[in-house]
């Protein structure tokens, strides 16, 4: 937390309000080191794309207390405007493994967009296993993620 505020006091000199920023309602998988949230992927290249394409440096935006990155402006742009349409579910955590008690990183090469919405997964047979039900899988990830995510450190 000493880390945001520091990082908070540093941007207020450039007049940028990094709590803004930082605000999220999901924790979001994130690399600790390099603070890129889903490895550097593009989020939005999965919708208009329909693929795992990774981000680059040029196109980076703060949101959720983390880095994203994307392929182009446009996709920068759009998840700007548009985080809670673009981000992945429960944060990029795997669904299967949170309706199991469990927070488990999901993999941006493993992945599955259901009803408009991004889903990442630890293992391709959790993705499967997720695709073929979804509704099974998303009823006990909704009930559990509440208190998982209370657990997460930011």
């Amino acid at each position: 937390m000493a880390f945001f505020a520091l990082l908070a006091g540093f941007f207020a000199g450039f007049g940028v309000d990094f709590a803004a920023y930082a605000q999220t309602t999901e924790r979001v998988v994130m690399n600790r080191y390099s603070g890129l949230a889903i490895a550097g992927f593009d989020a939005v290249a999965y919708f208009t794309e329909s693929q795992a394409i990774q981000g680059v440096p040029d196109f980076e935006a703060a949101e959720s207390g983390t880095v994203w990155r994307f392929r182009n402006e446009g996709n920068r742009a759009s998840f700007v405007s548009h985080p809670e349409v673009y981000g992945p579910r429960f944060g990029g955590y795997d669904p299967v493994d949170i309706g199991r008690g469990v927070t488990y990183a999901g993999n941006p090469r493993i992945w599955l967009i259901v009803d408009q919405r991004l889903y990442l997964f630890g293992r391709e047979d959790s993705r499967d296993a997720f695709a073929a039900n979804p509704a099974r899988f998303l009823k006990d990830a909704e009930a559990r993620w509440p208190v998982l995510e209370e657990g997460l450190s930011q």
